[in-house]
């Protein structure tokens, strides 16, 4: 494998540039991702509006700056296309936690449920359910679904929790959770709002009850996003994963937005650890080198297909 070549991150983003153009290539990158590799990207958004994006692009090469189940989607929606992943070790605890064969078990158990399943699982569990959704699109999807199916969902318990009670419809969850958005701590953030009493706390349905409860507004992470650009407060407390401040900034350069505390001290654990594993240098490596890439078998493929068709029209 070649090496990054020396010079400034003026240079390295030159040379992206132009393997870009070499290539036919688009950079897709998630709000999570490190705040340089969102500003060379193309297109910047959450998992939603990324599986647009990778349908509807005409590039040759596609380099998706996330994690391992985007691009993985990105190649299910393309499968002529070379989708490059910067660091294959890019996992996600909630996809991590819900294996392909315990969740076919669950799916036997229940024969008589529909599966609808977040968009943080692998492709082999995407095979095996009805339906995908995205935390942006979830609600609008139960909605659709009658009132007389019973729903099973995975593999997010604490988005499968605020999503019942939004919807009033019961569902038997699957017990995952991302690990992010559980590291939030209750007591912390009553700090911060004795210490910030102007400040709205929002959050992702991602996180758990207790934070939920007394969160000024809940959203997905676009939805948290035009929230702050629409609404007339000027401070935020902000319980999701710390890089989607850099578009918060962006786009509301006037306000404050204070990233929620983790429970331990001692490491940055509102930071992806898995989305972080993706670097400026790394980026550059994999488009130089057209590798990593995704893989994948055609009939897996087909299979994963058919949900997240599913899910792109119902939302």
């Amino acid at each position: 494998m070649q090496s990054v070549k020396k010079g400034s991150k003026d240079d390295l983003k030159d040379q992206i540039n132009e393997l870009r153009k070499e290539l036919n290539a688009v950079i897709l990158a998630h709000y999570y991702q490190e705040a340089e590799i969102q500003d060379i990207a193309d297109f910047v958004g959450d998992s939603l509006e990324l599986a647009r994006k990778a349908k509807s692009t005409s590039a040759d090469v596609i380099v998706f700056a996330g994690v391992n189940f985007m691009a993985e989607t990105a190649k299910i929606l393309n499968p002529d296309k070379l989708v490059l992943l910067p660091d294959l070790e890019a996992g996600c605890s909630l996809a991590e936690g819900c294996p392909a064969n315990d969740f076919k078990a669950f799916r036997e158990k229940y024969p008589d449920h529909l599966a609808i399943t977040y968009i943080n699982c692998s492709a082999e569990v995407k095979a095996l359910s009805d339906i995908i959704c995205t935390s942006s699109s979830a609600e609008k999807i139960i909605n659709q679904i009658p009132i007389d199916k019973p729903i099973l969902f995975s593999p997010d318990r604490n988005l499968g929790r605020y999503l019942s009670q939004k919807t009033g419809r019961e569902m038997l969850l699957w017990n995952g959770s991302c690990h992010v958005h559980e590291s939030f701590s209750e007591q912390k953030i009553i700090d911060l709002r004795l210490k910030y009493p102007e400040a709205k706390l929002i959050s992702h349905p991602e996180c758990e009850e207790p934070i939920l409860m007394f969160s000024h507004f809940i959203g997905s992470t676009s939805k948290l996003l035009s929230y702050v650009q629409e609404d007339s407060s000027v401070q935020y407390i902000v319980a999701t994963e710390a890089g989607i401040i850099h578009q918060m900034k962006k786009a509301a350069p006037e306000k404050e937005f204070i990233p929620a505390p983790p429970e331990n001290d001692v490491c940055s654990c509102n930071e992806c650890p898995y989305m972080r594993l993706n670097t400026m240098e790394k980026l550059y490596l994999c488009m130089k080198n057209e590798y990593p890439s995704i893989t994948m078998d055609e009939e897996l493929r087909k299979k994963a297909l058919i949900p997240i068709e599913k899910m792109l029209a119902m939302s």
